[in-house]
């Protein structure tokens, strides 16, 4: 027994001895986390980032597609604070896995290089997008340098739209010479659930989204710096070295399931289904157009089925509130269940099951609109108003809508069905209101307008960047909106970076607004 002890002491002691040989950094190091992963898993975490802004958020809100008429869940009011910078960690994470690709035998190019040029082009358009000016050169650096710079806004979208010429050229060289002898982990892609590890889909996707880019910078179109009419037209004058989507199938969108649910599904029907209403700047252009959409996404207001004695078939018993009003009106509106003003969104689509749409992040309608914007500009040659209805058609054809025949929209209301007929090309299009107006300022909002109801619950912020952009559609204010009534043009930058890294963030003010106040009113160097 004695002897065990002094052994049990002797290893104590032993411990204790090492322990003390230890440098301060070891104690930092967590033993149960791991230190190296497959870039197939980082990729994972980076792909999932991209659809933060998810359907029937409040940035929905902010795009004007649906309201909050219930304090307690939230509100559409613009009285904007800090951004979120929750980006910068999904660019950590995009260097991790560009090292961990090398690590693992990846060359100097391989898939994750190239998907990490592409989204560091689509974290960094958000980012500066919201606020302006951004860190990007001396940003993630880590402790080497806790003080970045701002870059400014226009030196951004250059980068951005470098990253992405880059990404193409990556992806297509991988295409066209397959290195199939390679095997290593860091050199063949895995872990994408966008595309399927599919690198011609990617390059689709770049491509398509080049062109969001290009589009957002309309109004620096006389830049000769960006020269962007050109770097719109080399895309599209050269399909086999750039790739554009064609159809649906290659849209780059989140697929919910059981797992992975809908944001408005059956668990929440009880609590919040009630709470939510449609907003007039969507659900009424549909009414004016006589757009079958409204029978898909909404449910009549029941006021005008149980007072006014209209039917579900009737499109004019679809009426959103005004995100402007206030929430406490719009409240009061909604408080009565059988006699609501407003439209709720559409139970049999939204809350009958946990995968009710797919969340597009990029998709074929917007690049659609985006080409017949630039024919319309003048950036490119081509038919506008072809382009313009194969948006459209598009956008129909995601709620199961018929474009190329005459058919039949069902609505199901209280378990009724009511069969609505609906023929998109001697019908829908044949409206002064949709058909193309030609390549005038008619015709451009004709665009734009479509493209907004395309966006409808999907695309993150791009509802809202192109109204900044554009003024269209006309995006409703009132007591409801916050901010003195008048709709913000950014964030601020976040209370961090005022509280730590002054010097440049005051700088950054200066230089882009001439003064030191954060202003949520200000214009950026994008919308100047």
């Amino acid at each position: 027994m004695k002897s065990l002890k002094i052994v049990a002491f002797a290893a104590l002691a032993g411990i204790t001895f090492s322990s003390c040989n230890k440098k301060f950094e070891d104690y930092s190091i967590n033993t149960n986390k791991p230190a190296k992963v497959p870039p197939s898993l980082v990729l994972g975490g980076v792909l999932g980032d991209m659809n933060a802004d998810k359907p029937w958020s409040v940035v929905m809100r902010w795009n004007q597609f649906d309201c909050c008429n219930y304090n307690y869940y939230g509100d559409q009011r613009y009285d904007w604070n800090g951004a979120d910078f929750a980006s910068y960690f999904s660019l950590t994470n995009v260097q991790q896995m560009e090292a961990e690709a090398a690590r693992l035998g990846g060359k100097d190019v391989n898939p994750y290089t190239a998907l990490g040029k592409f989204a560091r082009a689509f974290f960094y358009y958000r980012l500066s997008s919201l606020v302006g000016d951004v860190p990007m050169k001396t940003a993630l650096l880590g402790k080497d340098n806790i003080a970045p710079t701002y870059d400014a806004q226009k030196a951004v979208f250059v980068q951005i739209l470098q990253w992405l010429e880059d990404a193409n050229t990556q992806l297509g060289a991988q295409i066209a010479n397959p290195d199939k002898s390679n095997t290593a982990e860091g050199q063949v892609l895995k872990g994408d659930f966008y595309y399927g590890n599919d690198l011609a889909k990617w390059q689709r996707a770049v491509n398509t989204f080049h062109l969001r880019v290009l589009i957002a910078l309309s109004k620096k179109s006389g830049d000769a710096d960006i020269s962007v009419a050109q770097q719109f037209k080399n895309i599209v004058s050269n399909p086999a070295k750039y790739p554009l989507m064609e159809s649906m199938d290659h849209n780059m969108q989140f697929i919910y399931n059981n797992i992975n649910k809908y944001p408005s599904n059956p668990d929440n029907l009880g609590f919040d289904a009630t709470r939510y209403n449609m907003s007039a700047t969507y659900l009424n252009t549909l009414v004016g157009l006589n757009d079958p959409r409204a029978y898909v996404t909404a449910e009549p207001a029941t006021k005008q089925i149980n007072e006014l004695h209209k039917l579900p078939s009737d499109i004019t018993a679809y009426v959103g509130a005004s995100s402007g009003e206030s929430q406490e009106d719009m409240s009061s509106k909604m408080s009565n269940v059988d006699t609501a003003a407003y439209s709720l969104r559409s139970r049999s689509r939204y809350y009958s099951n946990y995968a009710a749409e797919p969340g597009v992040i990029i998709g074929y309608p917007e690049l659609c609109f985006n080409m017949a914007e630039a024919i319309n500009r003048g950036w490119v040659t081509g038919d506008a108003e072809t382009w313009y209805k194969k948006g459209i058609k598009a956008s129909l054809s995601f709620y199961g809508i018929p474009t190329e025949v005459a058919g039949t929209v069902n609505k199901t209301y209280k378990g009724t069905r009511y069969d609505i007929p609906f023929d998109f090309e001697n019908g829908y299009y044949q409206q002064a209101t949709v058909k193309y107006q030609g390549n005038n300022a008619q015709g451009l909002a004709q665009i734009l307008t479509q493209k907004y109801l395309a966006f409808f619950e999907n695309s993150g912020w791009e509802a809202y960047f192109n109204w900044r952009r554009t003024g269209v559609p006309t995006f409703l204010t009132g007591a409801g909106t916050g901010n003195s009534g008048v709709l913000p043009k950014r964030f601020k930058y976040p209370d961090t970076e005022r509280s730590a890294n002054t010097v440049n963030w005051t700088a950054s003010l200066k230089s882009q607004f001439g003064g030191s106040t954060d202003d949520i009113n200000a214009a950026m160097w994008l919308v100047q």
